[in-house]
């Protein structure tokens, strides 16, 4: 009886354990992704709060993409940084530096001034400050979410991943939310309005909060990997990562990463602003289509997971790039050229392109994880998970130079066609992974040939 209780009580600990990775691998991506998506969504509509009243409209474009792309170029250093630190010193102390950094900071950003106080330097700070953000972002989803996998049975991997994935989209709506009930409190319009003055600073101490309060939960709830705890570390994570197999490993998730991000901000960072200018919606409007759309992304998240359960992570990917790349572009297409002025068949359309193009991201977590052994996992994740953003980042300049031989509203979709096509190129470029065995991977050595 005192083995089996023994037995049971070791059993109960670790499945305490796993809960609590998975919760705290959610709970930081969400926080992660709240803080990633303030300056589309909060800052779109106060702008004019940080830059010059003279600017173009073609200009003032450029700057947000700036302000957007700075903290995703930041990542990448994040996950190197972070990376190294969670394969050689833990997971769980990487998380907590990382959030605690991106926290403090996006409070910093809700204290800025702006154009009419200091000029073009506040922009300017406002970048600066926004790619500091990016490398703790980096650093959160590094160390956090192979934890939790490290945590997961091998059969529940597919689910467990998605569900982590899943503060993405939720964390989309619960900005957009924000969003729209700030624009009813504090209504948006000239510079002195209220919410270009100081309506959109509450969502950025809101997510300076939501980071202290995971901290808080994290150091309390959530043990340090087993997997790695039982020696499953490397003294030269990045020197590993970039050896032998596993450098094969990583340009191919590489490949298949640039297409997620570029496909990403087709749909997060392109769409928006095209339902504003081109379809005529106010800021309510958006929003509350947004909300819809995501909503219905976070189910094709844990849809993607389970399925890619059952018949396997490689072949399912290629599928999803390949509906993406025809079906997801197709309704882009079908929304620039109608352009309806109905609201429902707007938000049915848009609700469409978002579930066929983004629910892929359901994949990311489990997929990389698997890809990489358990020295070099947490290095391996973050930065092929970041890296892979930068060529994305761009977006706006990409759009700019095809716009010189297409009209600019059409400009997204080459671009989401090249982000699928490279989902499907990246995907065959690599094995399966679903059986992959975390226990029994051992740290790659330095030039080691598969």
């Amino acid at each position: 009886m005192t083995d089996n209780a023994t037995t049971s009580d070791a059993s109960a600990g670790r499945q305490r354990r796993q809960r609590n990775a998975q919760r705290g691998a959610f709970l930081g991506f969400f926080v992660d992704m709240f803080d990633i998506y303030l300056p589309i969504l909060v800052l779109a509509p106060a702008i004019a709060y940080f830059v010059s009243p003279d600017l173009s409209a073609s200009s003032t474009a450029l700057i947000t993409g700036a302000i957007f792309a700075a903290t995703l170029v930041g990542r990448p250093l994040g996950a190197l940084l972070f990376g190294r630190y969670a394969d050689t010193r833990g997971r769980k102390r990487a998380t907590v530096v990382a959030v605690a950094g991106f926290g403090a900071l996006t409070v910093v950003i809700g204290l800025l001034p702006g154009y009419e106080t200091w000029g073009i330097t506040s922009v300017v700070l406002f970048i600066l400050l926004r790619f500091l953000v990016g490398i703790f972002v980096g650093g959160e989803y590094t160390a956090a979410s192979p934890l939790a996998m490290e945590y997961s049975p091998k059969s529940e991997r597919g689910r467990n991943g998605a569900l982590i994935m899943t503060g993405f989209p939720l964390a989309y709506v619960a900005v957009a939310l924000i969003t729209l009930v700030m624009l009813q409190i504090a209504p948006a319009g000239g510079l002195d309005s209220p919410y270009v003055q100081w309506g959109w600073r509450i969502p950025f101490f809101i997510g300076g909060a939501l980071a202290f309060a995971f901290v808080v939960y994290f150091l309390r709830e959530v043990d340090e990997s087993e997997v790695f705890a039982s020696g499953g570390g490397s003294t030269s994570p990045v020197r590993d990562l970039f050896s032998g197999q596993n450098r094969r490993n990583f340009l191919q998730v590489f490949v298949l990463m640039t297409g997620f991000w570029l496909t990403l901000n087709c749909i997060t960072a392109i769409l928006p602003g095209l339902l504003t200018r081109e379809l005529g919606l106010s800021s309510t409007h958006t929003s509350l289509i947004l909300v819809v759309a995501f909503l219905a992304v976070t189910v094709g998240y844990v849809v993607a997971g389970v399925t890619s359960q059952r018949i396997g992570r490689r072949p399912f990917l290629m599928i999803a790039g390949l509906v993406s790349a025809v079906g997801g572009t197709g309704a882009f297409a079908l929304l620039l050229v109608l352009r309806p002025e109905n609201l429902v068949a707007i938000g049915v359309l848009v609700t469409v392109i978002a579930v066929l193009v983004v629910s892929v991201w359901g994949l990311a977590t489990v997929y990389i994880n698997e890809r990489f052994q358990t020295g070099v996992r947490a290095t391996g994740f973050g930065l092929g998970y970041s890296l892979a953003v930068v060529i994305p980042s761009f977006y706006a300049f990409y759009q700019s130079g095809l716009s010189s031989f297409m009209p600019t509203q059409y400009t997204v979709l080459p671009l989401l066609v090249i982000g699928s096509v490279l989902i499907t190129v990246g995907a065959a470029m690599g094995p399966e992974t679903r059986d992959v065995d975390f226990a029994a991977a051992r740290p790659a050595v330095a030039g080691e040939r598969a």
